[in-house]
């Protein structure tokens, strides 16, 4: 069927549609209530269903004749190791560890915090978890100890599961004393810990509540255990969090139904292929397409321990897909951008075999066109942008790849993917024309795999995602439909500045700042103004080899901007920076930037990449007299 054919009938028929995607995997009790609308005016799907998706991730590739298939390729330039996994091995390691952990009293309902960098034993610790009915929650590995004590008092976990460090560029970072520090802030004391020993470590294993995977994998394998498709696979934390934990709950069969149809119907994968998935665990993409879509499918999944650049260079992606064979690649745009600042010509991309890549997948935050057209010229391939959130756990707007290929213009973030009925509404809560931008909110229900709740907290999530527009999820996030119903992400709708009465959108700014050829990259932020109430300034990275100065590329920009948007936009500078604060997953951390201009008491994210990144803003802001008097962080 084409796209506008399958997508009319999953909003007008939604639980037939997803019943028949929800028949595509092995329930152990096939569902027979598709949809049931909650007492809080939510929806749950699959409810009397019984499935297992460590199961399905396993025992079902193994009977489909994929054992000897690899189902992980570690590749990590940091320790120089690469490492393949069969399905067949993992398994075994899986449904060991799944013993161990049962030796240690953990079952059905119980909670696990997997701390983990990008190695094999974090997917291994996820699968098992779900394959006794452990929920999980995956908190990125170099957390400071502050923020993960708030995630274990939040989350309750009986046991910690670790590793002995992770590794940077140039740099490791020793885990068993961040959680020790971290144990030692919580309210709530985990029973045990499990480190996986890394080599020359220096943990201190001592205590009688500390184990190690060796132990673990010395246990009798256990079979999976059979939950309902309701029973929650793991909790999240938002990107952002801080101070006050929004824990993401997602449930087991109507995230595997979802997963599983993405993959042909979205990425155009075959059981067989090999994604390269260039996230982190411990963030909502890591979790859907490092481990468990490809998992389930039957997909080769890489998991890199390393950067798109620096480990050794701009060309390690495309070093992967000529050893790998990877068909496809999904990343952020950031990283797409760091290369391009690297190997500006794309000489390292042409230096590998990268015929057997077919398509490259951009998310985490709006593309800018400069980049979507860079990548498109040096690599020759369809480049898809698309969008979606840690509340949705699969993709929203896009281009279903395996259905028809309708490419949108560059800028817009696609069509309505399966499920979504997506809509763009006024302050009022009434739906927009077309071009005029708006809030994107998505009618009830949401399609499978998408949040059942917030962990401990069913107030806050109802209150927060579904009171302002009833019947309809809240996003967030801003922007507007074309007419041939592409959607067009305009940022966050806190980004969007009130210019002296004109309320005006960073990210159509930095569009056109990003334009420039001397810019890689740059964010665009309000900050207050006596006069104006807010005024734009752009922050911006240019090229190694920029052919004009500071002030010609400040002047460029202000003529560009006043050209295009107009006077109303009242763009008077920009400020040259190294970097620009981002999160782990590439976001750049917009918010933090106004604060910090505005001389506003500010709370460094637990997300950030690297914190030094801040002290050097600050130090361009005062040179350049910018902003009010500053204040001090709050850590």
């Amino acid at each position: 069927m084409d796209y506008k054919t399958l997508y009319s009938k999953s909003i007008e028929e939604p639980e037939l549609f997803w019943k028949k995607e929800s028949q595509k995997l092995a329930w152990s009790v096939y569902p027979e209530q598709i949809l049931k609308q909650n007492e809080n005016g939510y929806y749950s799907w699959f409810v009397d269903g019984k499935i297992n998706i460590s199961r399905l991730a396993l025992e079902e590739n193994i009977k489909a004749g994929r054992g000897e298939q690899d189902a992980l390729i570690y590749d990590s330039p940091v320790t120089g190791i690469v490492e393949k996994i069969t399905y067949n091995e993992l398994l075994e390691k899986v449904s060991r560890f799944a013993g161990g952990l049962k030796s240690l009293g953990l079952s059905k309902g119980d909670t696990a915090i997997i701390y983990m960098p990008m190695i094999p034993e974090a997917i291994v610790a996820m699968l098992a978890c779900a394959r006794i009915g452990v929920i999980h929650s995956v908190v990125f590995g170099g957390f400071a100890s502050p923020e993960l004590a708030i995630r274990i008092d939040d989350a309750q976990p009986d046991v910690i599961i670790s590793a002995s460090y992770g590794v940077e560029i140039n740099r490791q970072i020793n885990y068993k004393p961040l959680i020790d520090e971290a144990i030692e802030l919580t309210l709530y004391k985990p029973k045990n810990i499990i480190i996986f020993e890394r080599p020359n470590n220096t943990d201190d294993l001592s205590a009688d509540n500390v184990h190690t995977y060796d132990e673990m994998y010395q246990h009798q394998p256990v079979e999976p255990i059979e939950v309902p498709s309701t029973h929650p696979l793991y909790i999240l934390y938002t990107s952002g969090t801080t101070s006050t934990p929004k824990g993401v709950v997602r449930d087991t069969g109507g995230y595997a139904t979802a997963l599983n149809s993405t993959m042909k119907y979205f990425y155009d994968l075959e059981p067989g292929d090999t994604i390269l998935t260039a996230s982190d665990i411990g963030w909502v993409v890591g979790h859907s397409y490092i481990v468990y879509a490809p998992l389930i499918y039957g997909v080769t999944t890489v998991i890199y321990e390393g950067k798109p650049i620096k480990t050794p260079d701009a060309g390690a992606f495309w070093r992967m897909v000529e050893e790998h064979k990877i068909k496809n690649i999904f990343t952020a745009p950031t990283a797409i951008r760091a290369i391009r600042k690297e190997d500006p010509e794309g000489k390292l991309f042409n230096k590998y075999d990268t015929s057997s890549l077919k398509r490259l997948f951009l998310a985490g935050e709006r593309c800018d066109t400069s980049t979507y057209y860079w990548l498109k010229e040096i690599s020759k391939l369809p480049v898809i942008d698309h969008w979606w959130q840690t509340e949705s756990g699969w993709p929203m707007l896009g281009i279903c790849a395996g259905v028809e290929n309708i490419m949108p213009e560059p800028g817009a973030a696609g069509l309505p993917v399966f499920g979504y009925n997506i809509k763009i509404v006024n302050e009022e809560g009434q739906e927009n024309g077309l071009r005029d931008e708006g809030s994107i909110v998505i009618k009830l229900p949401l399609p499978p795999g998408c949040m059942t709740s917030l962990w401990r907290n069913e107030h806050r999530f109802i209150k927060g995602y579904f009171q302002q527009v009833p019947d309809h999820y809240l996003t967030g996030d801003g922007g507007y439909k074309d007419e041939n119903g592409f959607v067009f992400i305009t940022g966050r709708t806190d980004d969007i500045i009130n210019v002296a009465g004109h309320r005006l959108s960073t990210a159509t700014m930095e569009e056109l700042v990003s334009s420039h050829p001397d810019i890689t990259e740059c964010a665009v932020v309000g900050i207050k103004d006596e006069l104006k109430g807010q005024i734009p300034i752009g922050l911006i990275v240019t090229k190694e080899n920029a052919s004009k100065s500071e002030d010609e590329i400040e002047k460029d920009l202000v003529a560009l901007l006043r050209k295009e948007i107009g006077g109303i936009a009242c763009f008077k500078t920009s400020i040259v920076v190294n970097r620009l604060p981002k999160t782990r997953s590439g976001k750049i951390l917009r918010k933090t930037l106004s604060q910090i201009a505005d001389g506003a008491s500010f709370t460094i994210p637990s997300t950030i990449d690297d914190p030094t990144v801040l002290d050097e803003l600050i130090h361009e802001f005062t040179r350049r007299n910018i902003g009010l008097a500053f204040v001090s962080p709050q850590v």
